[in-house]
């Protein structure tokens, strides 16, 4: 009898425990990809020389267009109203209210820098097919600075803009393939990088008046130059010699001393004065999240900004007399907004409200960093999404993401796709597989000649990972990237065809020896480069790369696929995404092509994104969640909470 009871009590122990570790599960309403993609876009481009205005670039219409919001956060007017290609703002002129703004054509990334005036709106770099990038205002604030290839398709030349008579005066003349990295007020000396690889880079200091070069690194390395010091005497760059991640250093023009400012365990990604040197600003990349640190130079005191919604103050734009602030307000779970902030008063306003009034923001998922064993044991961070609605009596299908690159990461930062697709019942494991940035050189440098082999296979254990996890249902996992993440899509369904049960290439690489072939001509400085990660597709290496490009083994392909494509992509070229779709067709094997016209490497329109993205909803719930039958409508409002 007494054994009975001690047998009942561990049974009521036991499925006390069960009930106690089953995950609550929260009601959830789900919404549509109008709904999320309601959530605007929008971010600031800088004050007025008074401060009463903010120049402003949002996509709120559709298409990303500019607009002036009054500094408390007021009546917010349109400047441009395209409903065609893309408008971003660069800045107000410094000492009245024209705007500077640059468009290209529908993502050919052959951007143009317009004006706009009380007269209307001027192309200030008109030449056909001639790329113009911004680069700065003069310190005394009558001329601007911009890159051009004009001169030579495949070289950015270093050119200021009189803002009087818009004349142009070349400053710099790159035959060497250099890229820009800065230049100094009195516009003597001028800072340039060479890369050698996608992880190191030389770099000079150029006296633009004697025309001597001089080489600053003495190891191979990574360099980057951050900025110039106030006072004119030295200037700031960060190196990874003799390091794993990238630290400060100060090089001084007198006397070529070089000393160590600050190193910390992750990498510093840039550093910058504000315009009188009055503040200093560094960013870290910790742990796939930005960081931003303000100090005033002249005490060391640390800027304390406001803690706004627990969120994370992740950028400053301030103003010319750094009397106040811009400041970008974000989480992984809530989309990005702007806030004007007063340096002398702590005062702060509001500027956006981004969030969808429909969605309740409950239902929106924060990311968890997490990490796994790869195959070598090696250890593969990675930023998980869990959807509320899951738990062990409701397991829930899941997506592998990869990044775009070679040599991007995933972060911390809110992804309206994402969230959809999670709120649609997916749990996302975004994986920074090896030679993704922010870990480590020796981590970055891992997959140099070895894509679709090693990289894939961290990919393959995060499938794994996700497999031992009590809320996923292990025979309902997919794989999903964009660009170098579209290639690893397609790697998946190649080379490692049981895997995944579905694939979703977006705009992704197919055939390495084309895309390196035909990579855009102002990328000749980072060609040489590419090669050395990827390999020459001009030598033997071309046997590799072809035995690496899915296009090539398409028969492999047995598990459907859905492509998507932007017509005027200049990177990864139309062809790549018509041929692999008609090759792995040819297999029987279940197919969807969306192709858009009007866009480039990425969407960026909203009615495109909105096709997109429905498309890829309905294809995973039809081929992943539902065992290839018919998709529920994605369009469709499902108010109802779900469990």
């Amino acid at each position: 009898m007494k054994n009975s009871i001690l047998i009942l009590l561990s049974l009521f122990i036991l499925y006390s425990c069960q009930e106690n570790n089953e995950k609550k599960v929260n009601p959830v309403n789900q919404y549509t990809i109008e709904q999320f993609l309601e959530n605007e876009n929008s971010f600031a481009n800088g004050f007025s020389p008074d401060k009463k205005n903010i120049l402003l670039t949002s996509n709120r219409s559709g298409v990303y267009n500019i607009y002036n919001i009054l500094s408390n956060g007021e009546q917010l007017i349109p400047i441009t109203k395209s409903d065609s290609a893309s408008v971003f703002g660069i800045s107000f002129f410094p000492k009245d209210d024209r705007i500077l703004f640059r468009m290209d054509g529908n993502g050919d990334e052959i951007f143009k820098i317009f004006m706009k005036d009380s007269s209307g709106i001027k192309n200030l770099t008109p030449l056909k097919n001639v790329r113009a990038l911004f680069r700065g205002w003069s310190k005394d604030g009558k001329s601007f600075f911009y890159g051009s290839n004009e001169r030579n398709a495949k070289f950015m030349d270093h050119y200021e803009m009189d803002i009087e008579t818009f004349e142009s005066t070349l400053i710099y003349q790159n035959n060497d393939g250099m890229s820009y990295g800065g230049m100094s007020e009195d516009k003597k000396y001028i800072l340039l990088t060479k890369s050698i690889n996608t992880n190191d880079s030389d770099l000079f200091l150029l006296n633009n008046q004697t025309k001597d070069i001089l080489k600053i690194n003495e190891n191979l390395s990574s360099n980057s130059p951050q900025d110039f010091a106030p006072d004119g005497n030295s200037f700031y760059y960060t190196t990874d010699d003799n390091a794993e991640f990238s630290y400060l250093m100060s090089y001084n023009l007198k006397d070529g001393s070089k000393s160590k400012v600050l190193e910390k365990k992750w990498d510093i990604t840039n550093f910058y004065f504000t315009r009188n040197g009055k503040y200093k600003i560094l960013f870290t990349n910790e742990d796939a999240k930005s960081v931003m640190e303000v100090k005033e130079v002249s005490t060391g005191n640390l800027v304390s900004f406001p803690e706004i919604s627990n969120q994370n103050v992740t950028g400053a734009r301030f103003s010319r007399d750094e009397t106040m602030a811009i400041l970008t307000i974000s989480s992984s779970n809530m989309p990005t907004n702007s806030y004007s902030f007063d340096l002398e008063s702590n005062q702060y306003q509001q500027l956006t409200d981004v969030l969808n009034k429909e969605i309740n923001s409950n239902d929106l998922v924060r990311a968890e960093v997490i990490r796994y064993k790869s195959f070598d044991g090696l250890e593969i961070p990675a930023i998980y999404y869990t959807p509320q609605q899951a738990s062990t009596s409701n397991k829930v299908p899941a997506i592998v993401w990869v990044h775009g690159g070679p040599g991007g990461q995933s972060n911390q930062r809110f992804n309206s796709t994402i969230q959809y697709l999670v709120n649609h019942g997916y749990a996302i494991l975004a994986v920074n597989n090896r030679g993704s940035s922010g870990y480590g050189k020796t981590f970055y440098k891992m997959d140099d000649q070895n894509h679709g082999d090693k990289d894939l296979k961290d990919c393959i254990a995060g499938k794994n990972w996700l497999t031992s996890q009590t809320i996923i249902d292990s025979s309902k996992i997919g794989i999903l990237g964009g660009s170098y993440g579209g290639y690893m899509t397609m790697a998946a369904l190649t080379y490692a065809p049981e895997e995944f049960k579905v694939g979703v290439n977006l705009f992704g690489v197919t055939n390495w020896m084309r895309t390196l072939k035909n990579i855009p001509p102002w990328w000749e400085s980072f060609k040489e480069a590419l090669y050395t990660e990827m390999g020459d597709p001009n030598t033997q290496d071309s046997i590799r790369l072809k035995k690496i490009s899915p296009l090539f083994h398409t028969d492999k392909v047995t598990k459907p696929l859905i492509v998507l494509q932007g017509a005027q992509d200049p990177r990864v070229l139309k062809i790549e995404s018509d041929e692999i779709v008609e090759g792995v067709r040819n297999n029987g094997v279940p197919v969807e092509y969306v192709l858009f016209e009007d866009e480039g490497h990425g969407f960026v329109k909203k009615v495109n994104q909105v096709e997109a993205y429905s498309r890829v909803l309905q294809f995973l719930n039809k081929y992943l969640k539902g065992n290839g039958l018919q998709s529920i409508d994605a369009n469709k409002t499902e108010n109802a909470p779900i469990d």
